[in-house]
């Protein structure tokens, strides 16, 4: 019965066909058309099926049944014979014109040949100010997966996925755990741009050093080195005001954390009394600060400031959880200078602070170390873990003894309570006579960075990325020589440290030539091309530190070694205490004092139980 209904329809078609003989030129295309489309659907509805059994057969099928090729060629013949001359002379016209054409995003001759990268992304047409010196504007937003750039779950599985193996120092804490999912790369950028919005209302950007151009002009060269098609782009998120307030108090947070329009959801008379006490000052360009140098815009600094803040929260779960092996944050404003309750520096919301709460709080992270390489101290962030033991700072910047920018981090500084020996300060002094380059900071880091942060052990490492050090900056706001290489391969050196896991958060850094290289040779390092392509040279590994650095690394390694000496006389004073306890029983305070110190990993010992000890 239904073969009798086949060769029914195939009579029916075939004399439909010699109708169409007979009829006019314009009669028969008419015709045609509408069978034409019928023929391209049952074409194009083959074809979709035959790339779905290649893509889920790829590992156990080889090639698909030629039967479904010889229909596939006999429709498309019929095809051919059935459609107007004209059109198929036009389409032609069309592809050989588009395969001929020059994309303007194709990645330039000068790109590092081994980087291979998919197809280019399109570029965003937001507008950016004239005044800023870039040369393109992107926005991420155009190119992002729909789903805001979420992984497909998978099961438990080993945190060692990266394609590229690497020998890891140091072992995971083990009240950390995390799932891991499969990933197509490994190295993700976060960038929004709701960031670009923050700008003074005076509208002149050459008076103000950090404004949007900065990570434009690092997002256009990412793309134009062809490195955003090697990594996933993730869109940026509000961070909200519970994740801004584990770092910043809840007037900080109502001040400098809403604008007029998400006022009206919040409650009129808490805000009523806060904003009466918001102080503002004129700046010489006519704009509005908080202070003498950090801008103010009432309807967009609110809003990128939480921009920031929770793209670098987003991003540091990620790695965290193991869906990622590390990332870079193309963020604005930056972080570090922003204390609890004080905007500064450029800063509102501390970034990378907020986000080792947030891993603290919800991951149970046990152990966050946070470098500081932006040339300018990270008081915010010294100040939130100053009594934290859990959280390792490492800062390396200029300090002059308390002559530049913002005046703290003194190698003194080392932390207070648990804390104590949890803060380590590398304050370069001196002046730029000469200024610091790269064998400065290699040498800080064999010598202090890398030991410490090995001993302490991470489970993730976040970096406040600041490219103010770099050449090109003026003496104002950096003066030193530390070239992008470099940058690269401290990256590289951080990245044998918890497993990989490593955010990259931009900081500082104004010259932007120099923090487009800078950025450029990280991220290429996450992604495990610049070290193997364009290694630092033998001569810069092997050149000894200026007279000034040396003596500013002695005292940093004298201060430290007092710190561990001192580590080692309490543990060893608390161990005592509790064996005497368990033998003879002690003061209940004395031991109170011992447990709560972090200086000994045991409470009591086995058979010491509290009702022995004397009240």
């Amino acid at each position: 019965m239904e073969q009798r209904r086949r060769e029914q329809e195939h009579h029916e078609k075939q004399q439909e066909l010699q109708q169409l003989k007979h009829k006019d030129k314009s009669q028969q295309s008419a015709v045609a058309s509408s069978l034409v489309k019928q023929k391209l659907q049952e074409v194009i509805l083959k074809k979709q099926k035959q790339a779905a059994l290649e893509r889920t057969n790829s590992n156990s099928l080889s090639t698909p049944p030629n039967s479904l090729h010889e229909r596939a060629s006999s429709d498309t013949s019929c095809l051919n014979m059935l459609a107007s001359e004209p059109n198929l002379k036009v389409k032609h016209k069309l592809k050989k014109h588009l395969n001929t054409r020059k994309s303007p995003l194709t990645r330039k001759e000068s790109a590092p040949p081994t980087v291979k990268h998919r197809v280019p992304d399109t570029l965003d047409s937001s507008p950016s100010s004239s005044s800023t010196p870039v040369s393109g504007c992107s926005s991420p937003n155009d190119s992002l997966p729909s789903e805001n750039g979420l992984l497909p779950s998978a099961g438990v599985l080993s945190h060692e996925v990266n394609t590229h193996p690497r020998t890891h120092a140091r072992t995971h804490a083990r009240t950390y755990t995390h799932t891991h999912t499969h990933t197509h790369t490994h190295t993700r950028l976060v960038y929004d741009s709701q960031m670009l919005k923050h700008q003074c209302t005076c509208g002149d950007n050459s008076s103000h050093p950090e404004h949007a151009g900065r990570i434009q002009s690092i997002w256009s060269r990412l793309q134009e080195r062809g490195l955003r098609g090697q990594c996933e782009s993730i869109r940026g998120r509000k961070a909200t005001l519970e994740e801004l307030q584990s770092v910043h108090t809840e007037r900080h947070v109502l001040l400098y954390g809403t604008n007029p329009l998400n006022r009206l959801k919040l409650d009129n008379r808490k805000l009523a009394g806060i904003l009466s006490q918001r102080m503002f000052v004129m700046l010489p360009c006519g704009g509005v600060g908080v202070d003498n140098d950090t801008i103010w815009n009432e309807s967009h600094t609110s809003t990128a400031s939480r921009m920031a803040a929770g793209s670098v929260v987003e991003l540091a779960f990620r790695v965290a959880k193991g869906e990622l092996k590390n990332g870079f944050a193309v963020v604005r404003p930056p972080g570090h200078h922003a204390d609890p309750s004080n905007p500064m520096g450029f800063c509102y919301f501390n970034s990378v602070a907020i986000a080792a709460k947030q891993l603290q709080h919800k991951l149970s992270v046990s152990k966050i170390l946070i470098v500081d390489w932006d040339v300018h101290h990270g008081n915010g962030t010294q100040e939130v873990f100053y009594s934290d033991p859990s959280v390792l700072y490492i800062s390396l910047h200029r300090y002059d003894d308390g002559n530049f920018f913002p005046g703290s981090g003194s190698p003194a500084e080392v932390g207070s309570g648990a804390g104590e020996g949890f803060n380590v300060n590398i304050s370069w002094t001196g002046g730029l006579d000469p200024p610091m380059g790269d064998a400065e900071y290699l040498a800080a880091f064999r010598s202090v960075v890398m030991p410490i942060a090995q001993e302490f052990s991470p489970d993730v490492v976040l970096v406040s990325a600041g490219f103010d050090a770099a050449e090109g900056n003026p003496a104002p706001l950096g003066g030193y020589k530390v070239s992008a290489k470099c940058f690269s391969f401290l990256t590289h050196q951080l990245m044998s440290l918890a497993g990989g896991r490593v955010v990259l958060v931009l900081e500082g850094g104004h010259d932007l030539t120099a923090i487009c290289d800078a950025s450029e040779a990280c991220v290429s390092t996450l992604l495990g091309i610049q070290v193997r392509r364009d290694p630092l040279a033998e001569e810069v590994l092997l050149k000894k530190p200026n007279a000034n650095a040396v003596h500013s690394l002695q005292t940093v390694i004298k201060i430290q070694s007092e710190q561990f000496i001192l580590f080692i006389f309490k543990w060893y004073y608390c161990f005592v205490v509790v064996i005497l306890c368990h033998v003879y029983g002690c003061c209940r305070s004395v031991l109170a004092e011992c447990e709560g110190s972090q200086w000994i990993g045991v409470s009591i010992l086995p058979g010491c139980s509290e009702e022995r000890l004397p009240s």
